[in-house]
């Protein structure tokens, strides 16, 4: 049989109408919206829906929106295609944390709360040392890091083959991008995010994340959980525990992560949840993987898996 591996989106793929179709269609999807109203005791269902889009872009409102929303489209699928079980899961920075409710290491609930709580301490991090971040695009990962180390900024993202991203205070990533152009990079984005996301800028965050997964509640992953700082699988909740604090700082391992899974048998990757940045970035990865979006009622009718 061939092995299939679930992916989940990060910040950055929110957008105003996410999940609507589901929940309208789903009493599954819909049962997950709720659930989120309920346990943040606010509207997120109405904010995933008609935003406004810049209150759905601050971090500690995307964070739970986009996990929602992911975990609708999971649940959403399952009612469609049975109950199909991969053989990893991982998720893209914020990710990471939906991955970990389909392993059934952490209740949903749980889950929400913390992405929320990360979510605020990444938005207050970004408040008292602004930062920023940028997509650096054809340029060696040699180059990259003289450059980093020119400008003072840090590789936040290894997200495929001549794309990376940078983070750091604004004034470094602007130096930065600066030297990237100069030294021959096809292309160079800022990212429109409230601080220097995965570097060592978000480090205050760190003892207020510690207590909030102190408080929670883990499991044992029913599926290996491909851990974003290691580009490894996690198998226990203790190692579970030191990735969500390890990937605070550090450096999304996405490409390794992929060709990780890769290496290990698994020719579908299905991203599950807003938007297809990952299926981009995974066909990039492995030009003979097949790659699965489900995003809204549309394409969960649509997967077979």
């Amino acid at each position: 049989m061939p092995k299939v591996a679930f992916v989940f989106p990060g910040q950055g793929s929110q957008a105003v109408g996410m999940g609507y179709s589901l929940y309208r269609s789903s009493p599954a999807a819909r049962a997950v919206f709720d659930e989120a109203d309920s346990v943040l005791e606010m509207a997120l269902s109405r904010l995933c829906f008609e935003g406004p889009e810049d209150e759905l872009r601050q971090t500690m409102n995307a964070q739970p929106a986009i996990m929602t929303a992911s975990i609708a489209c999971l649940r959403a699928a399952a009612t469609v295609n049975g109950a199909v079980t991969p053989a990893f899961v991982a998720g893209h920075s914020l990710g990471e944390y939906t991955a970990l409710v389909a392993a059934n290491v952490i209740e949903f609930s749980g889950a929400l709360r913390l992405v929320r709580e990360r979510g605020r301490l990444m938005q207050e991090a970004g408040d008292v040392e602004p930062g920023g971040m940028a997509a650096i695009i054809g340029l060696d990962r040699s180059v990259l890091d003289d450059v980093c180390r020119e400008a003072g900024t840090e590789i936040s993202n290894l997200n495929c083959p001549g794309q990376a991203v940078i983070s750091g205070s604004k004034e470094s990533v602007a130096r930065a991008m600066d030297l990237a152009r100069a030294r021959g990079a096809a292309r160079v984005v800022a990212l429109q995010v409230s601080g220097a996301f995965h570097s060592r800028l978000m480090q205050c965050t760190t003892p207020g994340m510690a207590q909030a997964i102190s408080q929670a509640e883990f499991r044992r992953p029913e599926v290996p959980v491909i851990a974003n700082s290691s580009a490894q699988p996690l198998t226990s909740a203790d190692e579970v525990k030191r990735e969500l604090m390890e990937q605070l700082c550090h450096c999304v391992l996405w490409q390794r992560s992929v060709e990780y899974m890769g290496d290990a048998g698994v020719s579908t990757f299905v991203e599950i949840g807003p938007g297809q940045v990952l299926s981009g970035l995974i066909k990039r990865i492995n030009k003979k993987a097949l790659v699965i979006s489900i995003s809204d009622q549309e394409s969960v009718k649509a997967a077979r898996l």
